[in-house]
């Protein structure tokens, strides 16, 4: 049968289920359950789902709209036969589950008796007034089918049993008003039009999630210079029930009652206080009056023990559930197991919370596993930032190309005809990490026309002839958005047999590439000619990194394709490979200065690479060694991104998938000038090319930290690099701030992102538009408009917000295991020097670069003493009081007074401050005000940021040994799964484009990537 949506259900299955409205409106979540297939969603339960909100509907939309599912619409209102008008005096329940059945029945001789049909429904009375009207029409109720149809799928069973509950408990407990009503929805319309009523995202403080909360909207700062900053919601009764994320309607308090944001460093339970000390000025305030879009997500939350739990009900069966998200209030969860939970992590979803009740209902959808296992807290991560990967299903799969031993892939004759064929006539060679798997860029350089021309060629993956636009892999693709990186392992975009392989540039066989060909005049390198298109390549050489910039250094080193030839003929070969090398690092040179005259921006973060044994297992990650090489390879990259920007743009101005990075708010980089200032540096920030100068001459000769301090500053005050849709923004809006280019998208790892998918579909039909569409094999399809490419384009910059998000709490998972083992007291891995980079009312934070860890360390603590140093610089804590001044900030106690100033190198201890409700975090103590004795300038390879890592790797093993009583993955499965070993590619291409990321700032709306 054929919906309207033109999906087409199954003709194998023994039955098709048709929801009553009811069902649908209270189980939706259990019908997007994969595996229940051949539903039948009617109009009349869709527009019941309608009324009780947009966000519902949206799902069921996307639900049917999502090939990977098994449903179809029915509009049985719209059919002459189906159609029940409402009977006189019937209730609206009634008639809409009348109507559900009169479909199915309808749906049943459609089908002239073929397919079974099943009616689900909760109202028992319907089930026993249909159930045995029609023999091939089953009435029975949701729970019943479950049981009956899908006994093994357990999942469904225990979310019903959850929803159910949570239903039941639904009514509030008392009926005291805790909240005021939010306002109703055509009143807040109405307010905000006139201007009495602002909206914006709510977002509450990490660090103080009870007290503070801000509303943020681009369109504030336009409506009132004071509301630039955002505004203020103090204490949790002005959220009036919102959640952090949600879009609300706020109004504001008069100026007399406006609050400052609190500027002391807060340490753990502090945070549950509302104190008003060391607030700075005063800014707009309000309160939430009504939410105008609710946006709540799977929560992971933690049942606390018993003995410390929250009042329980006299059944032991409703729990104030604990987010792992400090910022997420309490959640009542009702369950029959709260014994049998303690100390575990759950995935709920949010009911309903009412005026009358001071927390948020919600009900249980499955247990991760036990608080602080390593398996439990990396899968914390991915659904707290709503990273949703299943192993790639077997519909998925079967549209792989295969190769294998007993079917070995090839070239296509048809398909090799009608590419530029560079296989005899380019030497194409990669530079990529070392034990990279998912090789999706080589290069090509060559001279022309007697040496009066140069020809660089990029030669990217061709992903996207393997992955056709609309099938289940691309659909899977397009949700992932990206590949996942996490600290011990990643999660493919695509399937291996692609990432890995056939789409992989390996060395020494034939693959299908985009490429990028420009010829440049060999004396000015000016661009003479561009072309663009499909070609197929042969890999002479796969190089790492370290092995190319050996070889431009004249150093003798083994080239393994060179191997084993005869002396003669390896002289010749690697001759000819050096002299490449050294015109790329030529031409790169060139590329670079051209940005750098344009104000491209050169910041800094901590990079390394994957060191990787014979199995391809990481061992360690080590801080990176700065080539040129790394430099050569980033701005061959960038500029075949540049091209295909200017050429998709040009051939689709309101439609084309770009990249741009606006200039950021001179009020945001007061930090940073300030930091300069106080060493003796001025910034200029008005423009990039003012701010990259400023920044080249910030140089500290007897400190290369401090020059590394204040990149890592700037990089926090940018906004983020995002994609957009041609169509949406002028045309002076594509420019790419940190990168200098007028236009800029991604082009060159469509293996990882699917952004870079998109570009080469679209710069495959510029071509085809170009040439008229000769390619009978490629049927012109247009590319999406504009409104649906910047839809394409947030959901990429979602998906990609939440994978460094993930990244980064992967990154200080691991760093916590890494210490908790260890006695900060006795072991010498747990002292490291320090370096001050902003001073707070009462505390510093400080930068470890030996670990990449930041954080706060205080002078004040909870109990009110103040750290004092004695005469050779050893700390302790005392009585006394904190002065806080631009640049330093002193403590004075009866043993005398201590100053800590900006860039100082001081000595701090690290420990672990474990809670079970929430992640571990570091706890930095000072020990010295003078630099740590064993501090030395952190060199590549560096032993102590290497076993970090490894003991790191040790913990990920023990894990995988506990995981041992899962089933076993086939070696299909293994092969075509999700990947367990990490690829830093990312880190060596993608973040090289703009910045080296500060290792947190990601975490931050102030992040910049290219």
């Amino acid at each position: 049968m054929k919906s309207i949506n033109g999906k087409v259900l199954p003709g194998d299955l023994t039955h098709y289920v048709v929801p009553d409205a009811e069902v649908v409106l209270n189980y939706l979540e259990v019908l997007e359950l994969v595996e229940l297939q051949g539903v039948v969603f009617t109009q009349t339960a869709c527009q019941a789902l309608h009324n009780k909100g947009r966000r519902f509907y949206n799902r069921l939309r996307n639900l049917l709209k999502d090939p990977r599912h098994d449903c179809v619409l029915f509009a049985n209102e719209f059919q002459e036969f189906s159609y029940c008008p409402r009977e006189k005096g019937e209730s609206q329940e009634k008639w809409q589950t009348r109507c559900v059945y009169a479909a199915a029945v309808w749906y049943y001789n459609h089908l002239a008796g073929m397919m079974n049909l099943v009616m689900i429904t909760e109202d028992l009375d319907a089930v026993s007034r249909f159930s045995s009207l029609n023999s091939g029409v089953y009435v029975i109720s949701l729970q019943e089918y479950l049981q009956s149809f899908w006994p093994a799928l357990q999942a469904a069973q225990d979310l019903y049993g959850s929803v159910r509950q949570a239903l039941q408990e639904k009514e509030a407990d008392g009926s005291q008003r805790e909240f005021p009503e939010h306002l109703p929805a055509q009143v807040l319309e109405a307010g905000i039009k006139s201007g009495r009523f602002v909206q914006g995202i709510l977002n509450v403080s990490k660090h103080r999630a009870q007290s503070e909360a801000f509303v943020t909207s681009d369109s504030l700062s336009s409506k009132s210079p004071d509301l630039s900053a955002g505004v203020l919601v103090a204490g949790s009764k002005s959220r009036n029930r919102a959640v952090h994320g949600d879009l609300v309607a706020l109004e504001l308090l008069p100026k007399v009652e406006w609050r400052g944001k609190v500027t002391a460093l807060s340490e753990g339970p502090a945070d549950e206080r509302s104190g008003n000390d060391d607030e700075i000025q005063p800014m707009p305030t309000g309160h939430v009056v009504g939410i105008l879009q609710r946006n709540w997500r799977d929560y992971v939350v933690t049942f606390p023990p018993r003995d410390a739990a929250q009042a329980q009900s006299r059944a032991a069966q409703r729990v104030l559930a604990v987010p792992w998200d400090r910022r997420i209030p309490k959640v009542r969860i009702s369950t029959q197991q709260a014994d049998a939970l303690q100390d575990h992590r759950l995935v709920v979803r949010i009911d309903s919370w009412p005026s009358t009740s001071l927390y948020p209902n919600g009900h249980s959808v499955r247990v991760l596993g036990r608080a602080g296992e390593l398996e439990t807290e990396v899968q914390t991560v991915l659904v707290e930032n709503c990273i949703h990967v299943p192993p790639f299903s077997e519909a998925q799969l079967r549209e792989m190309p295969v190769n294998s031993p007993e079917k070995p892939w090839a070239a296509d004759p048809a398909e090799a005809a009608a590419r530029r064929d560079l296989r005899q006539t380019h030497l194409v060679f990669s530079i990529d990490p070392r034990g990279c798997e998912d090789v999706d860029d080589t290069l090509s350089v060559q001279r022309l026309a007697g040496g009066k021309l140069l020809e660089l060629g990029v030669h990217i993956a061709d992903v996207t002839h393997f992955v056709r636009e609309g099938s289940l892999t691309d659909l899977e693709a397009r949700s992932r958005a990206t590949t996942y990186y996490l600290a011990d392992r990643r999660y493919d975009m695509l399937p291996a047999v692609l990432s890995a392989d056939l789409c992989s540039l390996l060395g020494g066989v034939d693959r299908y590439a985009m490429s990028v060909v420009w010829e440049l005049d060999a004396q000015s390198l000016a661009v003479t000619k561009v072309w663009f298109g499909r070609t197929l390549i042969r890999s002479s050489y796969q190089l790492h990194y370290e092995l190319a910039q050996a070889l431009l250094n004249g150093e003798e080193v083994q080239v393994p394709e060179l191997a084993r030839l005869d002396p003669e003929e390896r002289d010749t070969k690697l001759s000819e490979l050096i002299q490449a090398l050294e015109m790329l690092t030529h031409i790169a040179r060139h590329l670079r200065a051209q940005r750098d005259r344009g104000g491209a921006l050169e910041l800094e973060g901590v990079e390394v690479r994957a060191q990787l044994d014979q199995d391809k297992n990481i061992t360690a990650l080590v801080p990176r060694q700065p080539l040129e090489v790394h430099e050569t390879v980033a701005e061959c990259m960038i500029y075949a991104n540049h091209w295909v920007a200017r050429k998709i743009q040009e051939a689709f101005p309101y439609q084309a998938l770009l990249r741009r990075h606006p200039q950021p708010r001179q009020e945001l980089f007061s930090q940073l000038v300030d930091t300069a200032r106080a060493r003796g540096f001025s910034m200029d920030t008005r423009t990039n090319k003012a701010l990259a100068d400023s920044l080249d001459r910030a140089v500290d000769p007897e400190d290369p930290l401090v020059n590394r301090l204040l990149r890592m500053m700037a990089t926090q005050a940018m906004s983020q690099a995002v994609y957009f849709s041609t169509g949406a923004q002028p045309e002076d809006q594509f420019y790419h701030y940190g990168l200098a280019l007028d236009r800029y998208t991604h082009f060159t790892s469509p293996i990882r992102r699917y952004a870079d998918m998109v570009v080469h579909r679209l710069l495959t039909a510029a071509l085809q538009q170009e040439h008229g569409g000769q390619r009978a094999a490629e049927p012109g399809k247009p590319p999406a408009g504009n409104k649906d490419m910047e839809e394409l384009a947030e959901h990429i910059n979602s998906r990609n917000r939440a994978a460094q998000r993930a990244q980064n709490l992967s990154t200080g998972l691991f760093q916590c295991l890494f210490f908790k083992e260890r006695d900060p007291e006795t072991d010498p891995r747990c002292v490291a020097d320090a370096i001050i980079y902003s001073i707070r009312d009462n505390g510093v934070l400080v930068f470890i670069p030996e670990y990449g860890v930041k954080g706060p360390v205080y002078m004040r603590n909870k109990e009110g003493l103040v750290v004092t140093a004695g005469p050779d610089g050893t700390c302790e804590w005392q009585s006394g009081s904190v002065r806080r001044y631009s640049d330093h900030i002193t403590t004075t106690s009866g043993c005398g007074s201590a100053t800590f100033r900006l860039f100082d190198h001081i000595t701090v201890r690290i420990s672990v401050l474990s809670t079970n409700c929430h992640a571990d975090t570091l706890t930095l103590q000072v020990i010295s005000n003078q630099p740590h004795l064993g501090a030395t300038p952190q060199r590549p390879g560096s032993p102590r940021r290497s076993q970090l890592v490894q003991e790191v790797v040790r913990l990920a093993g023990e894990a995988q040994e506990k995981a041992a009583r899962r089933p076993e993955l086939s070696k299909e499965e293994r092969e075509f799964r999700q990947s367990r070993t990490p690829n830093l590619y990312s880190l060596l291409e993608e973040i090289r484009e703009l910045a080296l990321m500060d290792p947190d700032a990601a975490a931050r709306a102030g992040t910049v990537t290219a």
